[in-house]
């Protein structure tokens, strides 16, 4: 009887061994991740470390080799502080009506551009106009339109014989800050409404009709059909305009500066301030880890909202 193992045992006994092509494909996906690993780790984590480090310091900015540790008391001079505590209220208040003024006239100038129409494609592209202007110059435009003198705004009030009389919109504290917030909404709507009118594009057109055919209006429709296609979209847009907000300086600095008075200081404004103005950078980098801790905990609640909704749905 012959000892000879048929090709079929033979192969059946070996074990598989890894070859030289399945390493690479292994190692592949992190040489992709690396360089935005590495990217990261330069160029955003090592000055978030020093940044971090920094705010236990005191520090000039005429004299920055003299820093000198102090420990939290940068955290508690600004926790014991009134004016930070306005400029944190000043931050909600901008903060909270961009995200709800942008998200809802956006999602109003989707649902319009959603449906057909004569020149809907022209439409389509003159809504992102003011997203695509720099924002410094958009600040700019309207610091000059709210001008007391030759601004179109006072000018269009006093042919309405609405007079309000004041010296100029963004000197007085009780108008300088909604004016802020018109040109900041004017300008990022947009961005919005191109992103929601892509998710409305995803919205069934046969859960559409067939609401329609059950006699739905049209809230209903937008309440059962439309709605929860576009909510994940709205979600996640308003994490992105809620920290497009805490960050925004150019175009506050430009129109106010943070005046007048404080009314219009934002966490970044008064970063800059207290930075580069008052040139204490162991107090700015303290505002800046404030700030971020900010971020991070908006991050967190909309990751935390998500899952929770995708639950709620059956996702998971």
């Amino acid at each position: 009887m012959s000892n000879t193992a048929s090709p079929a045992t033979a192969t059946a006994g070996r074990v598989p061994r890894l070859g030289g092509r399945d390493r690479e494909s292994r190692w592949t996906p992190y040489l992709f991740i690396a360089p935005v690993a590495l990217y990261l780790a330069v160029f955003q984590g090592y000055p978030l470390i020093s940044e971090f480090i920094l705010s236990f310091q005191q520090s000039s900015l005429l004299a920055p080799q003299d820093a000198r540790f102090v420990g939290l008391r940068n955290y508690h001079d600004l926790a014991s502080s009134s004016d930070f505590a306005s400029v944190l209220w000043t931050t909600l208040i901008y903060t909270i009506a961009c995200v709800v003024f942008a998200i809802s006239l956006g999602l109003g100038a989707a649902l319009l551009l959603d449906r057909p129409f004569r020149g809907r494609g022209l439409a389509r592209a003159l809504v992102t106009v003011p997203w695509a202007a720099p924002p410094v110059a958009v600040a700019t435009i309207f610091a000059w339109m709210l001008n007391a003198q030759y601004g179109i705004f006072n000018h269009v009030l006093k042919l309405m014989d609405l007079e309000i009389g004041y010296e100029s919109w963004l000197d007085n504290p009780k108008l300088a800050l909604p004016a802020v917030l018109f040109t900041t909404v004017w300008q990022i709507f947009p961005f919005s409404s191109v992103v929601l009118l892509a998710a409305l594009q995803g919205v069934s057109e046969e859960v559409r009709e067939a609401a329609q055919m059950d006699g739905a209006d049209r809230f209903s429709i937008f309440k059962v059909a439309v709605w929860p296609t576009i909510q994940p979209t709205v979600a996640l847009l308003a994490l992105f305009v809620t920290i497009w907000s805490l960050r925004r300086f150019d175009l506050i600095w430009v129109m106010t500066q943070g005046g007048p008075i404080g009314a219009t200081k934002t966490l970044v404004i008064e970063l800059y301030t207290r930075g580069f103005v008052a040139r204490e950078l162991g107090e700015a980098a303290a505002v800046g880890m404030i700030g971020l801790t900010i971020a991070l905990v908006v991050t967190f609640v909309y990751f935390w909202y998500t899952q929770r909704t995708e639950r709620a749905q059956g996702r998971r």
